[in-house]
């Protein structure tokens, strides 16, 4: 919502940063950042289904922190915004075969995602959680209590909760899902006993859902970096975007939409 954003913040950012790039001279192709200065359009794909980091609202409107930014971030380049909406797992992919200029959907920075693509950021710090009915679960200390095989989890396919899920808890049985909401049902059903996540995501349900007497940890397992993934082969647009997300995080514009999403509650009400 860029109503939650200062635009007179958002002009002034975007006039000095332009500014400071008008007079630098193109020393490598740039692929990626011609592509979005002569379509006047900047593609960002989302999963469309992580709240708080992207969702569908009753209104059908996409909400959430990277909304926010990415919606920032077209802003200051004075381009429209095209939002993306793909699975989760098919994102980097997308990013890989240039069918979008970055990825923002709750996307850990990894060494292995590093491989392929780069990473802008963080903007937001993360780790894995679990999200249960069992109050045993919920207050482990540590995987060794869950890592059982009498114990069924979910986790969202190709993220990196998967992978956590499969060395940290390999003795437990694992399922795979599309989307967290299909997580949720499978946790109301009883079908698994826990939904391996990010602990913004596990603390955003248990306000969704009251009645289901859902909990998460009291810390996290993990800690871990949540960027912007952009194609690995036009450092110019990694460094622009670069310089408009350090921007928005010196003057507290970041932490602004941070706190609208992570420590109030009002904009629950607009999900379905």
């Amino acid at each position: 919502m860029l109503s939650r954003l200062k635009s007179g913040f958002l002009y002034l950012t975007a006039v000095a940063l332009l500014a400071g790039f008008t007079g630098s001279a193109v020393a490598a192709d740039s692929p990626v950042l011609d592509r979005v200065v002569d379509k006047r359009v900047l593609r960002v794909g989302m999963s469309g289904n992580q709240p708080p980091f992207n969702v569908r609202s009753r209104s059908g409107a996409l909400i959430g922190i990277e909304v926010d930014l990415a919606t920032a971030i077209a802003a200051g380049l004075r381009v429209e915004l095209e939002i993306v909406e793909k699975p989760f797992g098919e994102l980097l992919g997308e990013l890989e075969k240039g069918n979008v200029d970055m990825v923002m959907s709750g996307m850990a920075v990894t060494a292995e995602r590093t491989q392929n693509v780069s990473f802008v950021g963080p903007y937001l710090m993360s780790g894995k959680s679990i999200l249960t009915k069992s109050s045993t679960l919920a207050g482990a200390g540590d995987t060794g209590q869950i890592n059982s095989s009498d114990i069924t989890l979910a986790a969202l396919a190709n993220s990196t909760s998967e992978s956590f899920a499969k060395m940290a808890l390999p003795e437990a049985k694992l399922v795979t899902v599309a989307n967290y909401d299909e997580a949720v049902k499978l946790l109301t059903e009883d079908k698994v006993d826990a939904v391996v996540a990010d602990m913004p995501i596990c603390r955003l349900t248990i306000m969704r859902h009251p009645e289901a007497d859902f909990a998460t940890l009291k810390e996290p397992f993990t800690y871990e970096p949540i960027g912007v993934a952009v194609p690995a082969n036009d450092p110019q647009f990694l460094n622009l975007i670069d310089n408009f997300v350090d921007a928005m995080e010196s003057t507290g514009a970041l932490d602004r939409v941070r706190t609208a999403w992570l420590r109030n509650n009002d904009w629950i009400a607009a999900l379905p």
